[in-house]
């Protein structure tokens, strides 16, 4: 009897530690790509493996936006799949790399402002779009300091000249310039 309940007690353990839903081991988000928590709300990163998505959902996340093309070598295969059945909702937003449109940055912050509480991980290849796109977000519709998410985004790149003017035309746009006391563009 006391074997049982230690056994038992044992099983318990194991499920608290390993299978608790909602929760995931920080060191498996870690290994993703790049990965960058911007907020409770808001991660990014570069292409998760199946497995690391599952570590995704058991974190909590309830949505997985993806900014590149699906035929890239890179990408999952059948990552739309991977990601319903586990509970997420799934958009995907194909993003030229030499040529990032302005209406691509307005169709994901639509998207995002719809269900703006969702927990959300935006990912691309290696954290490249999604890196600039979070930035762009976060500053637009956070109100996060222009200094504050670019230091978030050059932990990741320092954006190109195709991908810094496709920033400023997005801030231009929304009546904001780029230029802020700690904001080096070089």
């Amino acid at each position: 009897m006391i074997i049982c309940r230690a056994v038992l007690l044992a099983v318990a353990i194991v499920f608290m530690t390993f299978c608790r839903p909602g929760v995931a081991d920080a060191d498996e988000l870690a290994e993703i790509i790049n990965y960058r928590e911007h907020s409770s709300l808001l991660s990014s990163s570069g292409q998760p493996t199946g497995e690391q998505l599952r570590a995704i959902g058991a974190g909590g996340f309830e949505r997985v936006v993806f900014l590149a093309f699906s035929d890239h070598h890179d990408s999952l295969e059948h990552e739309d799949r991977i990601v319903k059945d586990l509970g997420m909702q799934f958009a995907h937003i194909p993003i030229d790399w030499e040529s990032p449109g302005k209406s691509d940055f307005y169709l994901f912050a639509g998207l995002m402002q719809r269900e703006p509480e969702k927990r959300t991980l935006v990912h691309c290849q290696v954290n490249f779009r999604a890196s600039a796109f979070s930035f762009l977000y976060r500053v637009l519709y956070e109100d996060v300091p222009m200094d504050q998410a670019k230091d978030d985004m050059n932990s990741v790149w320092v954006p190109n000249e195709v991908w810094q003017t496709f920033i400023f035309d997005v801030l231009e746009d929304n009546e904001l310039s780029p230029n802020c006391d700690k904001c080096l563009w070089e």
